[in-house]
């Protein structure tokens, strides 16, 4: 894992904004689509072309939304099926009490769970796996119950709240949902809080009249995927080869970070260094001497 904080102290707007991420507070109303969209616009003056959001909100749901900028939307697949954290209020359709409902909690919605997506959803109805490591209920008033909730990433609340209510034949919906985490990406995070709209915009126009110190501060460097994936170290004179997307060689490395011998397990996604400066994102396939081949790898910004 880098020093994330080192890295961005080096890095100019133009550099951040070319390969960074920005941890959007999503309001209720638009879509994650539309916030993505919104904050290209936004940028798009001084140098954004695209961007891509790592997880889909709900438009009513509001919370930690991570808008990748420019190359740093090549790191999506990465960080897309990353746990979330929510907190949010159902309400029951009929009044029982907490000790009943933690109950069937317990029995039938923690840990593994069978889940078939909602008839909105983008995805194919059918029913999948997925794993809820917490779901706990924290206040109830009349028939409003406030809820926290770990799950695995693509695991749907609103259909969770739903099978809930159906399990205690008394029917439950939800009321309110914010997202407080998505992966590595949390709603107070001390080094890199969500940011609202209002805060974003305010610092682009900043940026716009040379001011660029509040914009450089809420954006995250897309680096912050070494804290996500294992780190291996490159020999420095290998750099410009593994620019042109050749595999890096056992011999190429310099550390493999905790990765070594037979720890390094194939198919594993990690992430290239070189004298602090990111190279890319590799999968470990150890054939003969071959160590990892490239899934995406970062050019030289010019």
């Amino acid at each position: 894992m880098k020093d994330i904080s080192k890295t961005k102290s080096k890095k100019s707007l133009k550099e951040l904004l070319e390969f960074g991420i920005l941890n959007i507070d999503k309001p209720s109303g638009p879509t994650s689509f539309d916030i993505s969209d919104f904050v290209r616009k936004t940028l798009k003056p001084i140098g954004v072309r695209k961007t891509s959001h790592f997880g889909t909100l709900d438009p009513k749901v509001t919370g930690v939304l991570p808008v990748a900028l420019n190359r740093a939307c090549k790191l999506t697949g990465f960080f897309i099926g990353e746990d979330k954290e929510y907190v949010g209020i159902m309400r029951i359709h009929e009044d029982i009490t907490l000790k009943e409902i933690k109950k069937a909690i317990k029995e039938k919605f923690t840990g593994i769970i069978k889940q078939i997506p909602p008839v909105k959803s983008r995805v194919k109805r059918q029913e999948r796996e997925r794993e809820v490591k917490k779901f706990e209920l924290l206040e109830k008033e009349d028939k409003d119950i406030l809820f926290l909730a770990e799950v695995q990433g693509g695991t749907y609340i609103r259909k969770l709240i739903d099978d809930l209510g159906k399990e205690l034949n008394i029917g439950a919906h939800m009321l309110e949902l914010r997202r407080t985490r998505a992966g590595i990406f949390e709603e107070e995070n001390k080094e890199y809080p969500s940011v609202n709209l209002y805060d974003f915009e305010k610092a682009v126009e900043e940026a716009k009249k040379g001011k660029e110190e509040l914009l450089k501060k809420i954006i995250i460097p897309g680096e912050i995927i070494s804290r996500l994936c294992p780190v291996i170290e490159i020999k420095e004179k290998e750099i410009q080869r593994l620019f042109t997307g050749k595999p890096i060689y056992e011999k190429d490395i310099l550390s493999q970070g905790g990765l070594g011998g037979n720890s390094a397990k194939k198919d594993e996604t990690i992430c290239a260094f070189a004298k602090n400066k990111f190279i890319g994102m590799y999968k470990i396939v150890n054939e003969k001497h071959v160590f990892a081949k490239a899934m995406f790898v970062m050019q030289p910004i010019k």
